[in-house]
Order: C-alpha cells, then sequence, then structure tokens
C-alpha cells in the first residue's frame, strides 16, 4: 500500500517539475539557514562545557559599591586567592592566573611571539585539558617549568618529543617543557598556547608575591576555583561575601563583595546589572534561532500556498479517489507522503547547501563549525527537524485537499484553487517576517555609521602599538632615537594600555569637595614622554608634562573633571593610592574604551621607565610598507630574540565594532534569503494566477485591454499583501530595535525614512518577480487562449 503511496507521490512531482522546483528551492535554503543557525547556535551554548566537571567551575567576581551603584570587577588581588585557599574549606583548589598575552619563545632559531598565561599551580587540576604527555599533579613543581598545546609544540619542536626540552621564555630564562596538552578547543573562554606557573614569576621577582599578598586592593589577576564534589555554591556564597572585610583601611577591600560565576555563564551572560550577570551575548543567540526559524517558517509557507494554490488540478483527482471508495484518511496520508518526499529532497539539498557556505559562514562567524556527520544524535535531531517541518508544511495542504466533495468536485461546481484568506494571511507573514529583516538591517548599518562617523578624540591612523619586553624596554632610549633620527616616525612613547584601551581603574581617595562615603573610579594611563603628542590628544587647559620625572603631576580628561564636580581644575589637589597630586592640565575626551559610549573618566601621570606599550607614529612621507621593511630591520637589531610584532591602532579600534558588524551581515544576510524564499513562492503563485485567468485575460485583449491593464490586474492583489506587510512590519521592527538601540549612550533615532525605504525595498522586488509572469501573460496572443472556445 506504502508502495502505491509512494508511486503515485513521485508521479505528481515530476508531473508538475517546476512547482516541484520552486517548492524544494525555497525548502532547501530555510532548512539551510536554519541549519547553519542551529550549529551556531549550539557552538555558542556549548562554550567551556567540553571540560571535565565544568559545573564546579568558577569565576572569583568582585561587586565594588560605587556610590550606591553596584559595579562588577573581574579583576582580584594575590591576597584574595589566598584567603579563598585558606579559609574556605568548601573550595577544592584556587588558581590565579593574568589575563593573557605575547611572550617569546625561542628554541635554536625558532623565535615565537606567542599568546598564553602564567597561572597558578592547580590551574590543570581547574580547567581539566587532556594531557599527551605529563599530568596535572607534577607538571608545576618546579618554577621553571612550562606547558605547551600540542600545535605549539610541534611549531618549536617539530616531531620529536618535548617533554624534558627547554624553552627560552622572554629571551631571559630556560624553561622545561613538563607537559603538553591537547590544544585548547575554540569555543573556550579561557584560551592559550601555554601556561608558565605563577611561582616562575615569583622566582625571578619576589616582590609581585610580596606586593600581591600585602593588600586586597592589589587587583591586576583574575581568579578561578572549583568547588569540592557535593558543594554548590549556595553553600558557599555567604563565606566568601565578605573575606575582603578584614582590611579595614582600605577603602577599595571594605567596599568590596566577593561573588562567583559558574563557568557555564561566562560566555553567554556578560551584562551585569546591580551586580547580577544578565543576558549579554545570549541575547543576540536568541534573536538569530528566531530568525532562523522564521526563515524556515517561510519556506513552509510557500510549500503550502504553492501546494493549495493548485488544488484545482488535483481536485478531479481527489473526487474519482473518494468515488471509487478512497477514504479521507487515505487521501491525507497521501498527501503527507508526497510533502514528506518533496521535504527529503529539499533537506538533501539543504545539507550540500551548508556544507558548501560553511566556509564562508565561519569565517564571516570567526567561528570553526562542522557538521557532525558521525554524530548519531545529530542525524536523530535532522530526522526530527524533517519530520516536524514535512508535517508543518504538508498538514495544511493535505487536510484542505481531502476535504473536497466529490459530488461537487465531479460536478465542475466547486470552485477550488482561488484565492483564499488562508493564502493571503501567509503571503502577508512571509512578507512581514521579511521587511522587518530589512529594516533592521539598516537600522543597524546606521547604527555603525553613527559611531564610526563619531569624533574619537584623537589620531589613530598611522599609529603602532608594540608590546615591549626587557630587551625593548632596556635599550628603548636607544631606538626612539633611532626611529625618530631616520625619519621612519614623528614620535615614539610608552604607555601601560594600547592607545585604543584602558586596562587599569582605581579609586581617588581625596578631591576637593568630596562627600562624606563617595568613591570616584577611573581610568588610569601611566605613560612617558610625549605621550599626547604621539596619539594626538589635545589639551583644554593647562598645561603637559614637563619630563618623564614629572612625577607629582596628573592630567585628568575632562570625562574626569565632570565627574569630580571640579571648577578650576588646575592646581587643585587630590589623592589616589595614599599618593599626592597637582592637576596641571585637562585633556580633550577620547574614546579609548567604547565608541557607543562616553568617554572614560580618565588620568594619566608619568613615569621615566618605559611602560609596557610602545606607541609610534610613522612620518607623513613614508609610504606604510617602506616603514614596515625599516621597523622590521631596526626591531631586529635591538630586539634580536623576537619576530618584530605590530598591530595598528585604527584596526584595534575598528574591531570595536566587530559584534554589531557580525549581527548586521548576520540580519542582512538573512533577509536576503528571507526575501528570495518569499518571492519564489510569490513567482510560482503569480505563474499560476496567470495560468488560471488566461480565457479572461484573452478575452480582456479582444476587448482592448493595454499591456499595463492586464499587468495592473494580475498584480494589483499582490502589491496590495505586500503594502500591508510593510504596515505590520514597521511597528513590531521599532519596538525591537529601539530597544536595542537602548543599550547604546550614543545612539541614532529611528525616523520614518527607515520604513519607507525598506517598504520600497520589498515592493520593487515584488514588482520584479511578478512583473515577469504578469507581462508574459498580458504579451501572449489571445487566439491560442480562446480558440477551444
Amino acid at each position: 500500500m506504502f508502495r502505491n503511496y509512494f508511486k503515485t507521490a513521485w508521479r505528481n512531482i515530476t508531473r508538475t517539475i517546476g512547482y516541484s522546483i520552486l517548492n524544494v528551492t525555497g525548502l532547501a535554503i530555510g532548512m539551510a539557514v536554519a541549519l547553519l543557525i542551529g550549529l551556531w547556535v549550539y557552538d555558542q551554548y556549548s562554550f567551556d562545557k567540553f571540560l571535565p566537571e565544568y559545573q564546579s567551575v568558577y569565576r572569583v567576581q568582585r561587586n565594588f559599591n560605587s556610590n550606591g551603584d553596584t559595579l562588577t570587577f573581574q579583576t582580584t588581588s594575590l591576597k584574595l586567592a589566598d584567603a579563598l585557599q585558606t579559609q574556605i574549606p568548601e573550595i577544592e583548589y584556587v588558581a590565579e592566573s593574568d589575563w593573557t598575552g605575547n611572550h617569546g619563545l625561542n628554541v635554536g632559531d625558532k623565535k615565537l611571539y606567542v599568546n598564553g598565561a602564567i597561572a597558578g599551580a592547580d590551574i590543570f587540576k581547574i580547567f581539566q585539558y587532556s594531557f599527551i604527555e605529563g599530568n596535572a599533579n607534577t607538571v608545576f613543581k618546579q618554577p621553571y617549568s612550562i606547558v605547551l598545546t600540542q600545535s605549539l609544540a610541534k611549531s618549536l619542536f617539530g616531531n620529536e618529543d618535548a617533554i624534558n626540552k627547554l624553552v627560552r621564555f622572554d629571551n631571559a630564562h630556560d624553561l622545561k617543557v613538563t607537559g603538553v596538552i591537547k590544544d585548547v578547543p575554540s569555543n573556550a573562554s579561557f584560551s592559550f598556547k601555554y601556561i608558565v606557573p605563577s611561582s616562575y614569576s615569583y622566582a625571578v621577582n619576589p616582590q609581585i608575591k610580596t606586593g600581591g599578598l600585602s593588600s586586597f586592593g592589589n587587583n591586576n589577576l583574575q581568579i578561578f576555583v572549583k568547588l569540592k564534589p557535593g558543594v554548590n555554591y549556595a553553600q558557599v556564597a555567604p563565606k566568601i561575601r565578605n573575606i575582603e572585610h578584614t582590611e579595614e583601611g582600605n577603602f577599595n577591600a571594605m567596599s568590596s563583595y566577593v561573588t562567583l560565576q559558574p563557568m557555564e555563564r561566562w560566555h553567554l551572560y556578560s551584562n551585569y546589572i546591580n551586580g547580577k550577570d544578565t543576558e549579554g551575548f545570549l541575547t543576540y543567540v536568541r534573536m538569530f534561532s528566531v530568525i532562523g526559524l522564521l526563515v524556515l517558517i517561510i519556506a513552509c509557507i510557500n510549500f503550502i500556498n504553492l501546494t493549495t494554490a493548485r488544488s484545482e488540478k488535483r481536485a478531479k483527482e481527489v473526487g474519482v479517489r473518494k468515488a471509487i471508495g478512497s477514504q479521507r484518511k487515505d487521501l491525507i496520508i497521501q498527501f503527507l507522503i508526497e510533502a514528506f518526499l518533496l521535504t527529503t529532497i529539499a533537506f538533501i539539498f539543504s545539507i550540500l547547501i551548508a556544507q558548501l557556505a560553511l566556509p564562508a559562514f565561519n569565517t564571516l562567524t570567526k567561528t570553526h563549525i562542522l557538521i557532525p556527520f558521525g554524530n548519531i544524535y545529530f542525524w536523530l535531531i535532522m530526522l526530527a527537524c524533517l519530520f516536524i517541518t514535512a508535517l508543518l508544511a504538508g498538514s495544511k495542504p493535505a487536510f484542505y485537499l481531502s476535504s473536497f466533495n466529490a459530488v461537487k468536485v465531479l460536478k465542475g461546481t466547486m470552485q477550488a484553487g482561488k484565492s483564499s484568506l488562508s493564502r493571503k494571511v501567509l503571503v502577508v507573514v512571509q512578507f512581514s517576517c521579511s521587511i522587518a529583516l530589512i529594516i533592521s538591517t539598516v537600522i543597524i548599518y546606521q547604527q555603525i555609521q553613527y559611531a564610526k562617523n563619531r569624533p574619537t578624540g584623537y589620531s589613530l591612523n598611522r599609529l603602532l602599538q608594540t608590546s615591549i619586553n626587557g630587551d625593548l624596554e632596556k635599550n628603548y632610549t636607544a631606538l626612539k632615537n633611532e626611529l625618530i633620527g631616520k625619519g621612519i616616525v614623528s614620535s615614539v612613547t610608552t604607555s601601560t594600555s594600547p592607545a585604543t584601551d584602558i586596562w587599569w581603574h582605581t579609586d581617588i581617595d581625596y578631591w576637593s569637595g568630596k562627600q562624606a562615603g563617595e568613591t570616584v573610579e577611573m581610568g588610569v594611563m601611566i605613560v612617558s614622554d610625549d605621550y599626547f603628542k604621539t596619539v594626538g590628544m589635545q589639551l583644554s587647559e593647562g598645561r603637559n608634562f614637563t619630563n618623564g620625572y614629572d612625577s607629582t603631576s596628573v592630567i585628568f580628561n575632562e570625562a574626569a573633571i565632570k565627574r569630580l564636580r571640579l571648577k578650576n581644575p588646575v592646581g587643585q589637589k587630590i589623592k589616589e593610592n595614599e599618593k599626592d597630586f597637582t592637576i596641571v592640565g585637562v585633556v580633550k575626551d577620547a574614546l579609548m574604551i567604547s565608541p557607543f559610549k562616553a568617554a572614560d573618566p580618565t588620568m594619566f601621570y608619568i613615569q621615566p621607565n618605559p611602560q609596557s606599550n610602545l606607541l609610534y607614529r610613522l612620518s607623513p612621507n613614508i609610504k606604510t610598507q617602506d616603514a614596515i621593511t625599516q621597523l622590521t630591520a631596526i626591531f631586529n637589531k635591538y630586539d634580536p630574540a623576537y619576530p618584530y610584532d605590530y598591530s595598528f591602532s585604527d584596526e584595534q579600534y575598528a574591531a570595536k565594532f566587530n559584534l554589531e558588524q557580525l549581527i548586521g551581515k548576520l540580519a542582512g544576510l538573512f533577509a536576503v534569503l528571507a526575501i528570495l524564499i518569499s518571492c519564489l513562492g510569490l513567482f510560482g503563485l503569480a505563474a499560476y494566477v496567470a495560468e488560471q485567468r488566461t480565457k479572461e485575460i484573452g478575452i480582456r485583449k479582444v476587448l482592448g485591454a493595454s499591456v499595463q491593464q492586464v499587468w495592473l490586474l494580475l498584480s494589483k492583489d499582490f502589491i496590495v499583501l505586500v503594502l500591508i506587510s510593510c504596515l505590520i512590519a514597521a511597528p513590531i521592527s521599532y519596538y525591537f530595535l529601539h530597544n536595542w538601540l537602548m543599550n547604546y549612550d550614543y545612539r541614532i533615532s529611528i525616523g520614518a525614512g527607515v520604513f519607507i525605504l525598506s517598504g520600497l525595498i520589498a515592493l520593487l522586488i515584488t514588482i520584479i518577480t511578478i512583473s515577469f509572469q504578469s507581462v508574459k501573460a498580458a504579451l501572449a496572443n489571445p487566439v491560442k487562449s480562446l480558440r477551444t472556445e
């Protein structure tokens, strides 16, 4: 019996091959989009969950009470790590870590500058990565040791066994390779190529440990903990909350409350409101999940509309089948099998489309997603989705077609396939979704351009940055003189942070007008001579630093002066970290953190020794490529142990738009695909309407109707539906986009123009789509359509 069902279904599919191709194409694209988004969503949800016992791993955070507002910081102190380890028995392991960074690794003539971490001895007991060689209990017993990832070990030692071999670290000390682990997956929040034990830093510079343990206020690390089996956060929370409050003389410590964030929330819950982690990137993951589902639904609507529109062609078949004894359930099964066959064919093509599109999709989203063909659960999920899609697409046509009255159909008194209200509603739903995506794409693009065109307060063009290591620090003066002397750069300076970020924040202890119990937290930049000249920041009042030894002077930006409520600030005194400073100048605000927010209140002070970031501006009369060639030779002269490594500050600033650009590109891509799928359905409907009204068009042409009149006759219904879709899409998209824009301090206002533009785009695409069939019908010879009458 089922064999006959399949044979009949296949004959019906091949008999109307044109409409079958439209159905399969629309469904295949919709399913491919849903598959790609599904894989991406799974990848985002799977962050960090590949590690054993990830449910017991937490990151330590501080909620800081700033004048009634709760600010959350992940910067913590070595003293806090020690307190958690010694005072909280429910915690099994504690490991402090720096914020990862590039260090020089040398083996023979191989010189690499690679990202890694310096972390506590128990780091691999918390992050339980698979060891190829070595084990978590022994790798960091000695301070002069290093653990490499598999790919880095291969880069340094080729196919040789890396264990017990030496690696020159920062051209200062030889470290023994004590372990090799598998490469850290791309969906890891804590990513590195190697780890060196903190005991190495303490052995090289004991002051690091002494200073770190001296105060809870020395917050420059991140801390990870693993709870003991059977212990949950609720048991630990009250014990760690006030753990810093033993340091009564430290305002920072007394205003901080320690909390833990579980590893499974690190990636998606990155936004903090009043000390609570709330949806961050998860908002966008959910948004694109909905978009993927909508695109699939649009494809299913195509199937429903095309199938029900052609019901007149199937009406006599239904009548004859019922007349010779077929039950309604038999017809329902027949039509559902036909839908299942079409959906299966579409599914096969969707897998092919997704596989071909995956490299480009990975490049766009900066992921490493693969279709897990060898995973049985993937196929079970795909089969379930295939069944649901076939049911969603085929149920309405099956129940609609099987409901025809046999007597009316065979007498010819039943009008099947005429335009129905339900079909019009489905077309409106299709285009409402598509137009909403078009509006979203335009708004996101406008917001990005608005922020990009915002004055930054400094000049990043041709400004380069290089991290300073020991050799560059020793040779800084000679390097600076040679770079300027040869005319390659116009100015050179150093700072504790890149030009496009602020890595260090502190509290101001005293300023004129401070209220009782008031705190002000602001960014800190320690700089060298010529900092403001090099980065292109302008003083609005006062003077610059006189030289590198002008260490009691401080310069604030305008945002800091406003935050401190200072009038006539030049010459006033402040106190920071128990040190007295005199305000000597005020610099104009620069967007160093976010282009979408107000400038961060920041203070600058100077020290004579070089800081960790070298900033230098290329001379205007030298080509960039020529400058890089000469810079490589000079840096290799003063820093022979490392490859010359640099980055352009304007590219670092452009990277701040990555998330918004990703959202905009994905929204634009899915809007195009949604419109394409909708237009495939519209094309099929227009073709069938033209076919259905062939004789009417012939009569109208004989009576003198023009091509334009025939075109309008066939097109007006579709145009009206698209206009209704515009009216529905506009308020819905405005609501969601307005809420999205409220996340940005610096944002556009949504005007009527964007809705008019999006509507015109949709209307133009609709007219182009249906005009082919309308004009074709209007130009047809009426004799051919009327000769049978």
